[in-house]
Protein backbone atom coordinates (compact mmCIF):
# COMPACT_ATOMS: atom_id res chain seq x y z
CA UNK A 1 0.00 0.00 0.00
CA UNK A 2 2.83 2.86 1.22
CA UNK A 3 4.47 1.36 -2.39
CA UNK A 4 1.49 2.47 -4.51
CA UNK A 5 1.31 5.42 -2.31
CA UNK A 6 4.80 6.61 -3.38
CA UNK A 7 4.07 5.90 -6.81
CA UNK A 8 1.11 8.18 -6.91
CA UNK A 9 2.72 10.78 -5.26
CA UNK A 10 5.84 10.40 -8.04
CA UNK A 11 2.94 11.28 -10.62
CA UNK A 12 2.61 14.60 -8.66
CA UNK A 13 6.10 15.66 -7.86
CA UNK A 14 6.84 14.30 -11.50
CA UNK A 15 4.03 17.08 -12.42
CA UNK A 16 5.60 20.17 -10.85
CA UNK A 17 9.25 19.04 -11.94
CA UNK A 18 7.92 18.98 -15.76
CA UNK A 19 6.40 21.72 -15.48
CA UNK A 20 8.90 23.98 -13.76
CA UNK A 21 11.38 22.47 -16.77
CA UNK A 22 9.27 23.61 -19.46
CA UNK A 23 9.28 26.84 -18.09
CA UNK A 24 13.09 26.80 -17.56
CA UNK A 25 14.25 25.46 -20.92
CA UNK A 26 11.16 26.89 -23.11
CA UNK A 27 13.18 30.36 -23.80
CA UNK A 28 16.81 28.72 -24.36
CA UNK A 29 15.92 26.45 -26.46
CA UNK A 30 13.62 29.23 -28.77
CA UNK A 31 16.89 31.35 -28.88
CA UNK A 32 18.44 28.13 -30.40
CA UNK A 33 16.18 27.92 -32.41
CA UNK A 34 16.38 31.83 -33.35
CA UNK A 35 20.20 30.91 -33.71
CA UNK A 36 19.72 27.65 -35.99
CA UNK A 37 17.28 29.68 -38.52
CA UNK A 38 14.60 26.89 -37.47
CA UNK A 39 12.03 29.75 -37.61
CA UNK A 40 8.62 29.41 -39.26
CA UNK A 41 7.80 32.67 -41.67
CA UNK A 42 4.05 33.04 -42.62
CA UNK A 43 4.17 32.97 -46.35
CA UNK A 44 1.18 31.52 -47.63
CA UNK A 45 -2.51 32.14 -46.32
CA UNK A 46 -2.71 29.35 -44.21
CA UNK A 47 -0.45 30.68 -41.25
CA UNK A 48 -2.80 32.48 -38.84
CA UNK A 49 0.60 34.33 -37.07
CA UNK A 50 1.47 37.54 -38.55
CA UNK A 51 5.64 37.07 -37.41
CA UNK A 52 8.23 35.00 -37.78
CA UNK A 53 8.15 32.59 -34.69
CA UNK A 54 10.96 29.93 -34.02
CA UNK A 55 10.07 26.68 -33.86
CA UNK A 56 11.57 23.40 -31.82
CA UNK A 57 9.97 24.19 -28.84
CA UNK A 58 9.00 20.53 -28.92
CA UNK A 59 12.61 19.79 -27.64
CA UNK A 60 11.95 21.91 -24.40
CA UNK A 61 8.75 19.79 -23.89
CA UNK A 62 10.69 16.65 -24.25
CA UNK A 63 13.71 17.72 -22.35
CA UNK A 64 10.71 18.14 -19.56
CA UNK A 65 9.40 15.03 -19.66
CA UNK A 66 12.45 12.95 -20.60
CA UNK A 67 14.38 13.89 -17.22
CA UNK A 68 11.32 13.28 -14.48
CA UNK A 69 10.36 10.31 -16.34
CA UNK A 70 13.66 8.51 -16.73
CA UNK A 71 14.47 9.39 -12.92
CA UNK A 72 11.28 6.79 -12.78
CA UNK A 73 12.97 4.05 -13.30
CA UNK A 74 13.36 1.25 -16.23
CA UNK A 75 9.44 0.04 -14.94
CA UNK A 76 7.58 -1.40 -17.80
CA UNK A 77 9.67 -0.35 -20.57
CA UNK A 78 9.09 3.16 -19.35
CA UNK A 79 12.84 3.78 -21.06
CA UNK A 80 12.03 2.03 -24.18
CA UNK A 81 8.97 4.37 -24.45
CA UNK A 82 11.34 7.24 -23.57
CA UNK A 83 13.33 6.04 -26.16
CA UNK A 84 10.88 6.21 -28.82
CA UNK A 85 9.79 9.79 -27.86
CA UNK A 86 12.86 10.81 -28.29
CA UNK A 87 13.36 9.10 -31.53
CA UNK A 88 9.94 10.66 -32.45
CA UNK A 89 11.01 14.04 -31.46
CA UNK A 90 13.97 14.01 -33.78
CA UNK A 91 12.34 13.07 -36.82
CA UNK A 92 10.11 15.96 -35.99
CA UNK A 93 12.91 18.43 -35.66
CA UNK A 94 14.60 17.35 -38.59
CA UNK A 95 11.56 17.88 -40.45
CA UNK A 96 11.30 21.59 -39.24
CA UNK A 97 14.45 22.50 -39.97
CA UNK A 98 14.58 20.29 -43.77
CA UNK A 99 11.21 19.13 -44.48
CA UNK A 100 11.39 15.55 -45.39
CA UNK A 101 9.10 13.63 -48.48
CA UNK A 102 5.43 12.35 -46.45
CA UNK A 103 6.68 8.88 -47.42
CA UNK A 104 9.79 9.20 -45.74
CA UNK A 105 8.70 10.60 -42.45
CA UNK A 106 5.55 8.03 -42.64
CA UNK A 107 8.03 5.38 -42.42
CA UNK A 108 9.99 6.75 -39.83
CA UNK A 109 7.05 7.24 -37.96
CA UNK A 110 6.30 3.57 -38.37
CA UNK A 111 9.76 2.35 -37.46
CA UNK A 112 9.30 4.62 -34.19
CA UNK A 113 5.72 3.07 -33.51
CA UNK A 114 6.95 0.00 -33.10
CA UNK A 115 8.97 -0.06 -30.67
CA UNK A 116 5.87 0.20 -28.20
CA UNK A 117 4.41 -3.06 -29.61
CA UNK A 118 8.27 -4.63 -29.37
CA UNK A 119 7.93 -3.75 -25.71
CA UNK A 120 4.72 -5.30 -25.69
CA UNK A 121 2.29 -1.95 -25.10
CA UNK A 122 0.12 -3.34 -27.90
CA UNK A 123 -4.30 -3.08 -27.75
CA UNK A 124 -4.14 -6.75 -27.58
CA UNK A 125 -8.10 -6.61 -26.38
CA UNK A 126 -10.69 -4.16 -26.46
CA UNK A 127 -13.78 -4.08 -24.31
CA UNK A 128 -17.31 -2.48 -24.49
CA UNK A 129 -20.78 -3.43 -22.16
CA UNK A 130 -22.40 -5.12 -25.16
CA UNK A 131 -19.55 -6.63 -26.83
CA UNK A 132 -17.57 -7.80 -23.87
CA UNK A 133 -13.87 -8.66 -24.26
CA UNK A 134 -12.26 -9.30 -27.71
CA UNK A 135 -9.14 -10.45 -28.18
CA UNK A 136 -7.23 -9.40 -31.24
CA UNK A 137 -4.09 -11.91 -31.45
CA UNK A 138 -1.43 -11.19 -33.94
CA UNK A 139 -3.49 -8.26 -35.35
CA UNK A 140 -2.41 -6.16 -32.18
CA UNK A 141 0.95 -5.42 -33.22
CA UNK A 142 -0.37 -3.54 -36.94
CA UNK A 143 -3.32 -2.38 -35.36
CA UNK A 144 -0.55 -0.97 -32.15
CA UNK A 145 1.78 0.76 -34.68
CA UNK A 146 -1.67 2.28 -36.67
CA UNK A 147 -2.80 3.75 -33.23
CA UNK A 148 0.16 5.30 -32.34
CA UNK A 149 1.28 6.65 -35.89
CA UNK A 150 -2.79 7.86 -36.67
CA UNK A 151 -2.79 9.93 -32.86
CA UNK A 152 0.78 11.65 -34.16
CA UNK A 153 -0.21 12.76 -36.99
CA UNK A 154 -3.64 13.69 -35.85
CA UNK A 155 -1.82 15.70 -32.84
CA UNK A 156 0.33 16.87 -35.52
CA UNK A 157 -2.63 18.20 -38.20
CA UNK A 158 -4.38 20.82 -35.00
CA UNK A 159 -1.40 22.49 -34.23
CA UNK A 160 -1.66 24.96 -36.28
CA UNK A 161 -3.15 27.78 -33.86
CA UNK A 162 -1.49 29.28 -30.72
CA UNK A 163 -1.79 27.37 -28.01
CA UNK A 164 -3.95 24.44 -29.88
CA UNK A 165 -2.11 21.92 -29.64
CA UNK A 166 -0.51 22.30 -26.15
CA UNK A 167 -3.73 22.90 -24.62
CA UNK A 168 -5.27 20.33 -25.97
CA UNK A 169 -2.72 17.64 -24.91
CA UNK A 170 -2.55 19.37 -21.23
CA UNK A 171 -6.01 18.31 -21.20
CA UNK A 172 -6.27 14.69 -22.45
CA UNK A 173 -2.52 13.91 -20.40
CA UNK A 174 -4.52 15.28 -17.04
CA UNK A 175 -7.79 13.07 -17.83
CA UNK A 176 -5.74 10.21 -18.89
CA UNK A 177 -3.81 10.94 -15.26
CA UNK A 178 -6.37 9.98 -13.31
CA UNK A 179 -8.09 7.48 -15.18
CA UNK A 180 -4.97 5.39 -15.20
CA UNK A 181 -4.37 6.05 -11.68
CA UNK A 182 -7.84 4.99 -10.56
CA UNK A 183 -7.51 1.45 -12.77
CA UNK A 184 -3.72 1.22 -11.02
CA UNK A 185 -1.60 1.62 -13.64
CA UNK A 186 0.87 3.86 -11.67
CA UNK A 187 3.34 4.19 -14.24
CA UNK A 188 1.08 5.19 -16.88
CA UNK A 189 -0.06 7.92 -14.75
CA UNK A 190 3.02 9.10 -13.47
CA UNK A 191 3.92 9.87 -17.29
CA UNK A 192 0.42 11.05 -18.00
CA UNK A 193 0.79 13.85 -15.15
CA UNK A 194 4.46 14.39 -16.03
CA UNK A 195 3.40 14.90 -19.64
CA UNK A 196 0.67 16.91 -18.63
CA UNK A 197 3.12 19.51 -16.63
CA UNK A 198 5.36 19.79 -19.59
CA UNK A 199 2.71 20.78 -21.78
CA UNK A 200 1.15 23.57 -19.64
CA UNK A 201 4.78 24.90 -18.78
CA UNK A 202 5.27 25.27 -22.39
CA UNK A 203 1.59 26.76 -22.74
CA UNK A 204 3.07 29.74 -20.95
CA UNK A 205 5.02 30.47 -24.34
CA UNK A 206 2.93 29.57 -26.94
CA UNK A 207 -0.88 30.48 -25.68
CA UNK A 208 -1.52 33.80 -27.96
CA UNK A 209 0.10 35.33 -28.79
CA UNK A 210 2.84 32.71 -28.77
CA UNK A 211 6.71 33.68 -28.53
CA UNK A 212 8.15 29.70 -29.88
CA UNK A 213 6.05 27.09 -31.53
CA UNK A 214 6.56 23.39 -30.69
CA UNK A 215 6.81 22.03 -34.55
CA UNK A 216 6.79 18.59 -35.52
CA UNK A 217 9.26 17.86 -32.86
CA UNK A 218 6.74 18.82 -30.11
CA UNK A 219 3.53 17.82 -31.83
CA UNK A 220 4.78 13.77 -32.98
CA UNK A 221 6.37 13.37 -29.79
CA UNK A 222 3.28 14.67 -27.91
CA UNK A 223 0.83 12.21 -30.32
CA UNK A 224 2.87 9.44 -29.98
CA UNK A 225 2.95 9.77 -26.26
CA UNK A 226 -0.41 9.88 -25.70
CA UNK A 227 -1.22 7.03 -28.07
CA UNK A 228 1.20 4.96 -26.29
CA UNK A 229 -0.73 6.50 -22.96
CA UNK A 230 -4.02 5.34 -23.92
CA UNK A 231 -2.89 1.99 -24.37
CA UNK A 232 -0.80 1.41 -21.30
CA UNK A 233 -2.82 3.31 -19.18
CA UNK A 234 -6.47 2.30 -20.00
CA UNK A 235 -6.60 -0.25 -23.05
CA UNK A 236 -4.45 -2.59 -21.62
CA UNK A 237 -6.80 -2.77 -18.69
CA UNK A 238 -10.36 -4.73 -17.87
CA UNK A 239 -12.49 -1.66 -17.64
CA UNK A 240 -16.05 -2.79 -19.67
CA UNK A 241 -15.73 0.12 -21.62
CA UNK A 242 -11.71 1.02 -22.19
CA UNK A 243 -12.35 1.58 -25.90
CA UNK A 244 -14.36 4.19 -25.52
CA UNK A 245 -12.17 6.60 -23.06
CA UNK A 246 -9.30 7.24 -25.56
CA UNK A 247 -11.76 7.71 -28.37
CA UNK A 248 -13.90 10.15 -26.35
CA UNK A 249 -10.67 12.13 -24.90
CA UNK A 250 -8.94 12.27 -28.34
CA UNK A 251 -12.47 13.23 -30.01
CA UNK A 252 -11.28 16.89 -30.69
CA UNK A 253 -8.00 15.43 -33.22
CA UNK A 254 -9.48 12.47 -34.48
CA UNK A 255 -13.30 14.91 -35.91
CA UNK A 256 -10.62 17.43 -37.32
CA UNK A 257 -8.69 15.16 -39.44
CA UNK A 258 -11.75 12.86 -40.61
CA UNK A 259 -13.39 15.83 -41.63
CA UNK A 260 -10.24 17.12 -42.82
CA UNK A 261 -9.67 13.68 -45.01
CA UNK A 262 -12.88 13.22 -46.33
CA UNK A 263 -12.82 16.91 -47.32
CA UNK A 264 -9.59 15.70 -49.56
CA UNK A 265 -10.90 12.54 -51.07
CA UNK A 266 -13.79 14.16 -51.96
CA UNK A 267 -12.40 16.78 -54.23
CA UNK A 268 -9.17 14.14 -55.04
CA UNK A 269 -6.31 16.11 -53.71
CA UNK A 270 -3.96 14.36 -51.55
CA UNK A 271 -4.44 13.82 -47.82
CA UNK A 272 -1.15 15.26 -47.24
CA UNK A 273 -1.23 18.07 -48.68
CA UNK A 274 -1.93 21.09 -46.70
CA UNK A 275 -5.31 23.02 -46.88
CA UNK A 276 -7.10 25.33 -44.60
CA UNK A 277 -10.19 23.23 -43.66
CA UNK A 278 -9.09 22.69 -40.25
CA UNK A 279 -10.98 23.48 -36.96
CA UNK A 280 -8.24 26.52 -36.57
CA UNK A 281 -8.49 27.70 -39.78
CA UNK A 282 -12.42 27.81 -39.91
CA UNK A 283 -12.63 29.46 -36.98
CA UNK A 284 -10.44 32.22 -38.06
CA UNK A 285 -12.57 32.25 -40.75
CA UNK A 286 -15.24 33.28 -39.11
CA UNK A 287 -13.74 36.35 -37.01
CA UNK A 288 -12.74 33.93 -34.20
CA UNK A 289 -9.71 35.44 -32.40
CA UNK A 290 -6.76 32.41 -31.51
CA UNK A 291 -7.37 33.45 -27.97
CA UNK A 292 -11.13 32.79 -28.40
CA UNK A 293 -10.85 29.97 -30.54
CA UNK A 294 -8.51 27.98 -28.26
CA UNK A 295 -10.48 28.85 -25.29
CA UNK A 296 -13.47 27.42 -27.24
CA UNK A 297 -11.31 24.22 -27.71
CA UNK A 298 -10.11 24.02 -24.62
CA UNK A 299 -14.00 23.95 -23.62
CA UNK A 300 -14.83 21.57 -25.77
CA UNK A 301 -12.31 18.79 -24.45
CA UNK A 302 -12.93 19.52 -20.87
CA UNK A 303 -16.55 18.20 -21.34
CA UNK A 304 -15.24 15.33 -23.60
CA UNK A 305 -12.83 14.37 -21.10
CA UNK A 306 -15.53 15.48 -17.64
CA UNK A 307 -18.07 12.90 -19.86
CA UNK A 308 -15.35 10.09 -20.00
CA UNK A 309 -14.42 10.67 -15.99
CA UNK A 310 -18.13 11.01 -15.51
CA UNK A 311 -18.42 6.94 -17.18
CA UNK A 312 -15.69 5.69 -15.15
CA UNK A 313 -16.21 7.23 -11.77
CA UNK A 314 -20.47 7.04 -11.82
CA UNK A 315 -21.31 4.15 -9.37
CA UNK A 316 -24.10 1.46 -10.63
CA UNK A 317 -24.91 -2.23 -9.28
CA UNK A 318 -25.47 -4.78 -11.25
CA UNK A 319 -29.29 -4.90 -10.81
CA UNK A 320 -29.96 -1.25 -12.14
CA UNK A 321 -28.50 2.05 -12.31
CA UNK A 322 -29.45 3.97 -9.04
CA UNK A 323 -31.26 7.42 -10.47
CA UNK A 324 -28.40 9.55 -8.74
CA UNK A 325 -25.83 7.92 -10.86
CA UNK A 326 -28.20 7.92 -14.58
CA UNK A 327 -28.65 12.16 -13.51
CA UNK A 328 -25.24 12.61 -13.43
CA UNK A 329 -25.02 10.57 -16.39
CA UNK A 330 -27.16 12.14 -18.25
CA UNK A 331 -25.90 15.62 -17.13
CA UNK A 332 -22.44 15.05 -18.22
CA UNK A 333 -23.44 13.35 -21.51
CA UNK A 334 -25.71 15.64 -22.42
CA UNK A 335 -23.20 18.63 -21.52
CA UNK A 336 -20.32 16.75 -23.67
CA UNK A 337 -23.01 16.80 -26.87
CA UNK A 338 -24.11 20.37 -26.28
CA UNK A 339 -20.29 21.56 -26.58
CA UNK A 340 -19.87 19.42 -29.82
CA UNK A 341 -23.45 20.70 -31.05
CA UNK A 342 -22.01 24.11 -30.83
CA UNK A 343 -18.95 23.83 -31.92
CA UNK A 344 -20.49 22.18 -34.97
CA UNK A 345 -23.39 25.67 -35.32
CA UNK A 346 -20.15 27.84 -35.29
CA UNK A 347 -18.37 26.31 -37.57
CA UNK A 348 -21.02 25.58 -40.04
CA UNK A 349 -23.90 27.63 -39.91
CA UNK A 350 -22.42 30.47 -39.04
CA UNK A 351 -19.51 30.24 -41.45
CA UNK A 352 -22.32 30.06 -44.01
CA UNK A 353 -23.53 33.28 -43.33
CA UNK A 354 -20.44 34.82 -42.85
CA UNK A 355 -20.07 33.96 -46.88
CA UNK A 356 -23.16 34.99 -47.47
CA UNK A 357 -22.73 38.46 -46.27
CA UNK A 358 -20.21 39.55 -48.41
CA UNK A 359 -21.34 38.11 -51.69
CA UNK A 360 -24.84 40.13 -51.01
CA UNK A 361 -22.84 43.16 -50.28
CA UNK A 362 -21.03 42.66 -53.96
CA UNK A 363 -23.99 41.99 -55.56
CA UNK A 364 -25.41 45.18 -54.05
CA UNK A 365 -22.23 46.95 -55.34
CA UNK A 366 -22.95 45.45 -58.42
CA UNK A 367 -26.41 46.56 -58.85
CA UNK A 368 -25.78 50.20 -58.09
CA UNK A 369 -26.81 52.31 -60.59
CA UNK A 370 -23.41 53.61 -62.58
CA UNK A 371 -22.79 57.74 -62.41
CA UNK A 372 -23.18 59.11 -65.66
Amino acid sequence: MNGSLLQYQAAVVGFMVAFLLALLLTPVVSQAAWWAGAVDRPSDGRRLHERPTPLLGGLAILMAVAIPAFALGNRHGLWGVMAGAILMALLGAFDDIHPLHPGVKLLGMMAIASIPAWLDITIDHFSLPVIGVHNLGWWQFPLTVLWIVAIANIVNFIDGMDGLAAGFCAIAALTFAVLAASLGRADAAALSAILAGATLGFLRYNFYPATVFMGDAGSLMLGYLLAVLAISGVLKTAAAVSLLFPLVILALPILDTSFVILKRLKYRRPIYEADSSHFHHRFAAIGYSQRRAALTVYAWCVCLSMFALAVHFVPNHRRGWPLASVLTLTFFGVLALAASIYVVVVLEIVKRSHLRLPRAAGRDRDDTPKAA
